[in-house]
Order: structure tokens, then sequence, then C-alpha cells
């Protein structure tokens, strides 16, 4: 399953406009993520998993269901061109069938899967596997987009008949029912939601076999290009945090990618990133897995990730996520 690093600015978009009406926090809730107001207004903008969990991280400190409320305005049509093919197809199953066929394009966070069993049909998202700490968030905002993307294509809201999650009960477990109307269960051994399962066999209001095939080949188009710049990436990014503590430069860097300094350059270009900001990121998500160990210096830490000294280390560190490494680890 190839899960995407890079990721469009949809979501980091839709954080800022739900704290719009207190413009001071923009710059708090970008703290530490290394994206900037300016980069809001490029469609083009890529930026990686990281970067928008960060935000979304800053933003969960004000917003306890900001999965829910996030997920209730990610529409199909915040999935691109893969949105647009699925609403063209021709039956619901269909429609599911093609989402679950280009994990890359959807940009999940999870393993999505479709299981009939009985007379229910049930969408599980799995497999989560990063920051623990948004796992929740994360879950929530999966599914009331799922939720919201069935409603979507059928043009009608589907009946649920369960919803079942890992998580305990939250505090907020009242709003739920905004996405859900059917029976929760908390403390589950998965994450999922059913509905019936004839309703696969549905005609989509938007299906339309001249546009779908036309969406479907510029699909594929794209995921081939998608799932090669994101295997490349994988590369770069393999080759730097296996040298943290000497980091390669930009032309040795090149030299193991068997390609020119200007041809890496433009590739982390195209890809949304440079050379600098890939080593600052990796640098980032290692120095707080470091914090997180007791055991670990701070002077220990810098030596581990390159900087000659510990004062280079801290200052960057705050660069980085707002605040001291002696006040994250706190």
């Amino acid at each position: 399953m190839l899960h995407a690093h890079l990721t469009t600015l949809h979501v980091v978009s839709l954080i800022l406009e739900l704290f719009a009406e207190r413009p001071e926090s923009t710059e708090a809730l970008l703290a530490g993520s290394g994206i900037q107001a300016g980069d809001l207004a490029s469609g083009e903008q890529r930026i990686t998993r990281t970067q928008e969990l960060q935000v979304c991280a800053n933003a969960l400190d004000r917003h306890a269901d900001l999965g829910l409320t996030l997920g209730r305005r990610l529409h199909v049509s915040s999935y691109g061109l893969l949105g647009y093919a699925a609403l063209s197809s021709a039956t619901f199953g269909d429609a599911w069938r093609l989402l679950l066929q280009y994990p890359a394009l959807l940009g999940t966070y999870f393993k999505l899967d479709l299981s009939v069993e009985g007379e229910l049909a049930w969408v599980s998202a799995a497999e989560y596997r990063h920051a623990p700490a948004l796992e929740q968030f994360n879950v929530e905002m999966c599914l009331a987009s799922l939720k919201l993307v069935c409603d979507d294509l059928l043009g009608r809201p589907v009946p649920l008949a369960a919803a079942q999650f890992r998580h305990a009960r939250p505090a907020y477990a009242e709003r739920y029912p905004a996405s859900f109307a059917c029976p929760l269960q908390f403390g589950a051994a998965r994450n999922a939601f059913a509905f019936p399962a004839e309703w696969l066999q549905r005609r989509l209001p938007l299906a339309d076999p001249v546009t779908h095939q036309e969406m479907l080949a510029r699909c594929r188009k794209l995921n081939v290009e998608f799932t090669t710049r994101q295997a490349w990436l994988q590369r770069v990014r393999e080759e730097l945090t296996s040298h943290l503590a000497e980091p390669p430069g930009l032309e040795a860097l090149a030299q193991q990618m068997h390609c020119s300094p200007r041809t890496l350059r433009r590739h982390l270009q195209e890809l949304g990133t440079h050379y600098q900001e890939l080593l600052d990121e990796l640098r980032f998500e290692h120095a707080k897995n470091l914090l997180g160990q007791e055991d670990w210096p701070i002077c220990r830490i810098a030596e581990a990730l390159g900087f000659s000294e510990s004062a280079s280390f801290r200052h960057a560190f705050q660069r980085w996520s707002g605040v001291a490494p002696s006040r994250f680890r706190a």
C-alpha cells in the first residue's frame, strides 16, 4: 500500500478558515510547520504529511472535535480528479472500487477497505502509522469525510446501520451523530461504518460513461506520475535519514541518486520542497522522537542530528517548532 508522503494545502486551508474570525491565530496555527501564509495562494503548492500534521496538532489544541468538523467539510470534490471519476461511475459499488484502487491519489493516512458482511457493507480505516497522538483525530476526519463522500456520490444521505471506533468514548460524543446517525460503539476492534450492502448496486445520479472514461484515463496517468515521484522522494528521504549525523551535501546526494545536482534540485522543486527543507524536516522528526527519550541529553541529540554544537540545534529546533527543545520535552 502506497501512502502519500506529499499532499495539497486543502486541509490546512480548511483549518485556517475555521479560525478566520481570529486572524492573529494564523501564525500560531502554522507554527513549526514551515508553511507561510503566502503559500496558501498557490494551488500547485505541495506540503509533506509532517507539515500538515503539525498544523492539525496546533489546531487540535483549540478545537477538540476538529476531526469531525473537518471531515464534514471534505466533500468528494476535495479528492480532485479521483473524486470526479467516482461521481461519474455507473454504480455506488463501482465508485467505491475506483476510490480504493488509487490510495495514493486518495491521500489517506490509512489502509481503506470495503467488505460485505452478511447484509451490511463495511467501510474501514486501518494501519495508521503516523503521529500516535493524532490517531483519533485522523480517524474522525477520515471516516466523517468518507461518509460525506457517500452522500455526495448518491445525491442523498446513505442510511448507516452502525459505526465503530477503536478509541474510547470522547467527551464530545454528542457531536458524532451529525456524521454518524446510527448506533455508535467505542472501544471497538476496528474503525468503520456500515450501510446496507444492497446500496452498492444503486446507480449514481451523475453517472456518465463518456466523462467517466476520460476521468479514469487522467487518473491512471496522474497515478503513474504521482507514485513514481513518491518512490523517488522516498529514496531521497532514506538516503538522508541514514546519514543524519553527517548529512551529504546537495552534490553528494545527487551522486547517490545518480543524477546531477541541477536535476536533483529541479525534481525536489517539482515536489514542492528543496534540499535544506527536506533535511530540516527529517531532523525535526528525529529530534522529536529522541526528545521523547529521557536518557538522551540535548548535546547527544544535537550530535546525532549533525549539529556541531548544542546551541545550533536549539536555535534550529526553536525555528522548526516555535519552542525550545527543553520545553518540548517537558
